[in-house]
């Protein structure tokens, strides 16, 4: 879903709907709303559009993560066609959220960002100290009578 292609060919929908947000209609009435569902009916539950530009399901990323992927029959814009359209994961941060600020760096093009081979780097860097560390400790055993 980073992947502004993938993005693209996703249909917005918000069918799951865990991380909804709740809200009180015109007519006192409690219902929800997700900035990932499409932009329109989210503006029209009282959302602001700022808020859904680039925003990705979670839910439904999550549910491909872990090998439930939402399969929908879609159809084709160019073709009109009925096609078969299977959920994209998405990886995700977690807890690492405030180390992903070391590995921005600016591109060409003046966005910021950083790639899967930055966060390799990083995680083989860290691996790469451990392993380090653990070789002078086993120097060090050496050297004890």
């Amino acid at each position: 879903l980073a992947v502004p292609e993938i993005y693209d060919t996703r249909p917005r929908v918000c069918n799951l709907g865990y991380l909804r947000v709740p809200y009180l209609e015109e007519d006192g009435k409690l219902a929800y709303k997700c900035p990932s569902e499409p932009v329109e009916d989210y503006v029209a539950k009282g959302g602001d559009f700022e808020a859904t530009i680039g925003r990705k399901c979670l839910c439904n990323a999550l549910c491909a993560d872990a090998g439930f992927p939402q399969v929908r029959h879609i159809k084709d814009e160019e073709t009109g066609e009925k096609k078969e359209f299977v959920e994209p994961g998405l990886v995700t941060v977690g807890d690492d959220v405030n180390q992903c600020a070391s590995l921005l760096k600016q591109r060409e093009d003046g966005t910021w960002g950083f790639s899967a081979a930055d966060v390799v780097d990083y995680l083989l860097a860290d691996l790469e100290e451990k392993e380090e560390v653990g070789s002078v400790q086993e120097q060090l055993k050496e050297l004890r009578p």
